[in-house]
């Protein structure tokens, strides 16, 4: 099963350990490039908060330069597997003998459906809270830009969360829940200081922890993060092109802007209660997954003949 493929490869705790480092470093490489523009801009300024310094640049070119740092990240997990722990990209993927390319098809095809649906049933509800942004040079340029990098953004999350370390942890603790739990708890603790949160509360917390366990549970039953590869891009491209707001993380040349004043943030909580479980039935009733228990509260168990299978 997925946590299994790492140990095919080298996974002892130090490599870990300096695998995660060296990603650190890959991500703090890939900032510089946006810390030299906002230097050269004069808006590296520590009484600027980060949306301040971020709007104070061409939202196309800032928003570029943001996802680029997740380029580099992504660069550096792929480095690591091959050059730290002898693993392929495929068995940091999936458990399968090959990338299932239609499950991120439909993990990305059914987000969006709710997504789009969602913004259009609000905006025909309320237009009042909605103004057209479409401005078509602006849009396009950014269209370019979210369908070649924001894919690489969530990809990069996917990768260090739900593939590098659901199986580091999963290998180390020789359980299923407890990666289960501590990278969706580090996946949403990472979301904390998005501007979100200051908008809306600490509420918020429980959709951003709340998505973590819905990627992780992907990953576990599916046995592969095919799934939750597809609906992480999904999500965030569809937001990206789609609506933004002045509040958000994505600031972008979109085809909606948001004016409203956002509520309490408990609407956002919502999803995790309804939404998701629904997504994931309709993902086992497709998919065929059985043995939840095992799958997601099973331990690892470790081959002793798999020692000498190392990746190439």
């Amino acid at each position: 099963m997925f946590i299994e493929q790492a140990l095919k490869n080298y996974h002892e705790f130090w490599r870990y350990l300096i695998g995660l480092m060296l990603i650190i470093l890959a991500v703090v490489i890939g900032q510089v490039p946006l810390t030299i523009a906002l230097f050269l801009n004069g808006s590296l300024d520590p009484n600027m908060d980060q949306m301040e310094m971020l709007n104070s640049l061409d939202s196309n070119y800032s928003f570029f330069l943001m996802l680029l740092t997740f380029a580099v990240g992504l660069i550096g997990i792929f480095f690591v597997a091959k050059n730290i722990h002898y693993q392929s990209i495929r068995s940091l993927t999936t458990a399968r003998d090959k990338v299932d390319w239609s499950r991120i098809g439909f993990g990305f095809g059914i987000i969006a459906l709710i997504s789009v649906s969602t913004v259009l049933i609000d905006y025909f509800s309320n237009p009042q809270d909605y103004v057209v942004n479409f401005e078509p040079t602006k849009f396009y340029i950014m269209l370019v830009i979210a369908v070649i990098f924001v894919p690489i953004q969530t990809s990069f999350e996917e990768y260090l969360f739900r593939g590098y370390l659901m199986q580091g942890f999963g290998v180390l603790s020789k359980t299923r829940w407890l990666p289960l739990i501590i990278t969706s708890v580090i996946f949403g603790g990472l979301h904390f200081f998005n501007p979100e949160v200051t908008k809306l509360g600490n509420i918020i917390m429980i959709y951003y922890i709340g998505t973590g366990f819905l990627l992780g549970i992907m990953t576990l039953m599916d046995d592969g993060m095919e799934l939750a590869l597809g609906f992480h891009a999904g999500n965030n491209l569809i937001t990206a092109v789609l609506v933004t707001a002045d509040w958000t993380a994505f600031q972008t040349n979109s085809l909606l802007k948001d004016i409203s004043e956002p509520g309490t943030g408990w609407e956002n909580v919502y999803p995790i209660l309804i939404m998701y479980p629904i997504i994931l039935f309709i993902m086992a009733r497709k998919y065929k997954w059985t043995n939840w228990k095992d799958k997601l509260f099973g331990s690892v168990k470790e081959d002793t003949n798999l020692d000498s299978q190392i990746s190439s």
